[in-house]
């Protein structure tokens, strides 16, 4: 495991605050805001992707049928 060191400014040491105020310490803090941003990220690319797949008919057309073949359609 790695470690990296973080220059903070004033509004990151308000939400180190308010992230911390339940107990959590300051790692686990920033770990969690790592996450949730690269978890926000992907969900981002995925909706992108998405969109992009289903303005072609032919991809239209593959996903319905991947999702018959899931029973979700």
């Amino acid at each position: 495991m790695s470690m990296l060191n973080v220059r903070t400014d004033e509004a990151m040491d308000i939400a180190i605050a308010e992230l911390t105020a339940d107990g959590k310490t300051k790692t686990e803090a920033v770990r969690e805001a790592l996450l949730h941003a690269y978890r926000d990220k992907l969900i981002k690319q995925a909706k992108a992707d998405a969109d992009r797949v289903e303005a072609d008919p032919e991809d239209r057309a593959e996903i319905l049928a991947i999702q018959r073949y899931m029973g979700v359609a």
